[in-house]
């Protein structure tokens, strides 16, 4: 029998509630079917946004806009253009779009009196504002009428906005204080809405990066687990999407992040050209540490002069030999992208690696020293690492190699990189330090040597495992062939869950074992039932049983 429209409307409204996206989806699309309605077609735009359609959500809402418009309901229509306005400049990457949507809502505020959004406009005008005093000015006043209404999740928003200005201003301590108070709120539940959590996600993670904290994003990151279970990835923004999926590849989920870059690409292809390009190039970087050069390439065509191909263009044309075009390419790079300083880093280095590669040596210790300052100066492990493994190239360069000096400043890389926790980077500089021990102390260079290569293994970054096993077999010493995750050989990581299955874990437990999201554990658990042809969990447990009978042998 054919459902009532109000019944319609009440099952879509309690599948939004349960944060049922794809439920919601389909009970507002046949609520719809009726007519137009504004609440329907908002909740529909609300779905589909948390389903990473924002396209077809932003149609939804602008729809919504109108009618409420028409109705004679301007608290709705504000409501709804602030979220279009911060859609656009932060979805679509069109700031007069943006400014457009919210000049609008403020009118609407202003005209009408709407008192309970004029936190919220301020809030936005802050978020959009480049001038980080500015911002702080604007979220400050967010932030005391959000106590004056009581409103929480404003009061968290505008909290956690106050600390990425002072961030933004060179204020780190004190604003990543606000940022992990806003986001200790905002995941607890305080602020009522999933929608606070993905603003204090998207805007910690963002300037996590820009301070180059990754520690901090990482563990921000974990935390926000549950919440991800329940809701979905609270990184639902394009331009935070890619962020998220550079964490990611920097802690080692390369699963995880190929999943998001590759969901970047097909979200923003043929209508957001800026983030579609940035998503490319992303996808070319992970390409590249898997040793898939040509794919690489194919990725980034194209792209030349854009200032987020960079690093991706100047990685290829090192690899082929052309140390000058690649110093060519970063330094217009970093002219243009000064202002992300966790990018800025290691492009940094890597303008390094092209300045030694083309015989100026005595230049790439000035960016050398240049990151050393930046590590002392902000407390910055990320940037005192990558200048401490630089200065280590710089010393190992040239017939004039000291040996001594680059073997001290790559420990100091490794200890920074695995404190802050990024293993692809601590592997590498193990790799280099294995490369510079190679003579003068060959037992230390086969242990580094063995020690980069399980890691970059388990990563599946293909050419640094060939050369770390090339190394080895150099040095005289047993070296496996790396399976880099070759279709029907297993990770180490692979091996790792295959072997809990043995235990009967299920993927929860496995998550909370391997520090991992229980949506990457899905991942790791459907790549080793396709590579071992197997069909259950049940015939991976018993595969992993047999495995290790074998080993016993």
């Amino acid at each position: 029998m054919p459902t009532a429209p109000d019944d319609q409307r009440a099952a879509a409204a309690r599948a939004l509630a349960d944060a049922d996206w794809p439920a919601a989806r389909d009970a507002f699309r046949a609520a719809l079917a009726t007519g137009e309605d504004p609440e329907m077609l908002a909740g529909l735009a609300d779905a589909l946004w948390w389903l990473g359609d924002i396209r077809q959500s932003m149609t939804h809402r602008e729809r919504a806009f109108s009618l409420y418009r028409e109705r004679g309901d301007p608290l709705s229509a504000a409501a709804l253009g602030w979220l279009l306005s911060l859609d656009h400049c932060d979805n679509l990457g069109n700031t007069a779009s943006g400014r457009g949507w919210l000049a609008r809502t403020r009118r609407l505020v202003d005209e009408h009196a709407l008192e309970p959004l004029r936190g919220w406009v301020l809030l936005l005008e802050a978020h959009v504002d480049a001038d980080p005093i500015v911002s702080e000015r604007l979220a400050g006043q967010a932030l005391a009428l959000g106590r004056e209404g009581a409103d929480a999740a404003l009061q968290l928003c505008a909290l956690n906005q106050l600390g990425v200005a002072l961030v933004d201003q060179g204020r780190v301590a004190e604003g990543v204080g606000m940022l992990d108070e806003s986001m200790a709120g905002a995941l607890a539940g305080e602020g009522g809405r999933p929608e606070a959590v993905a603003f204090t996600s998207c805007n910690t993670l963002q300037a996590c990066t820009s301070c180059a904290d990754v520690e901090r994003a990482v563990q921000w990151l974990r935390a926000s687990d549950q919440f991800a279970q329940r809701f979905g990835s609270p990184y639902v923004r394009a331009d935070c999407r890619l962020h998220y999926a550079g964490l990611l590849l920097a802690i080692g989920d390369w699963t995880q992040a190929e999943e998001e870059l590759a969901t970047a690409v097909r979200l923003t292809r043929g209508s957001l050209p800026v983030l579609h390009g940035q998503a490319l190039c992303a996808l070319a970087e992970l390409r590249l540490a898997q040793g898939r050069t040509e794919e690489a390439a194919r990725l980034v065509s194209g792209q030349d002069g854009q200032p987020w191909a960079a690093t991706a263009l100047a990685r290829l044309h090192l690899r082929h030999g052309r140390p000058h075009r690649a110093r060519t390419i970063l330094q217009r790079g970093l002219a243009a992208t000064g202002g992300d300083r966790l990018g800025a880093v290691s492009a940094r280095e890597l303008l390094g690696e092209a300045l030694i590669a083309g015989g100026a040596v005595a230049e790439a210790r000035t960016h050398a020293l240049a990151l050393a300052d930046l590590g002392s100066a902000d407390g910055c492990e990320v940037a005192a690492a990558y200048g401490a493994r630089l200065h280590g190239r710089v010393a190992a360069a040239g017939p004039t190699a000291d040996v001594a000096a680059a073997r001290e400043h790559l420990e100091v890389a490794l200890a920074g990189f695995v404190e802050v926790g990024l293993p692809w980077e601590a592997a590498r500089t193990r790799l280099l330090l294995a490369h510079v021990l190679r003579e003068a102390d060959p037992d230390a260079a086969v242990d580094e040597a063995r020690a980069a290569m399980t890691t970059l293994d388990g990563l599946g970054a293909r050419s640094d495992a060939d050369d770390a096993a090339a190394l080895l077999r150099a040095l005289g010493a047993p070296a496996p062939r790396p399976t880099g995750g070759a279709y029907g050989e297993l990770t180490r990581r692979e091996q790792e869950v295959l072997d809990l299955l043995g235990e009967g874990l299920s993927n929860p437990e496995i998550a909370g074992r391997l520090y991992l999201s229980r949506k990457t554990v899905e991942h790791h658990v459907a790549r080793v039932l396709s590579k071992l042809g197997l069909r259950s969990r049940a015939e991976a447990a018993a595969e992993a049983v047999r495995r290790g009978r074998e080993q016993v042998r």
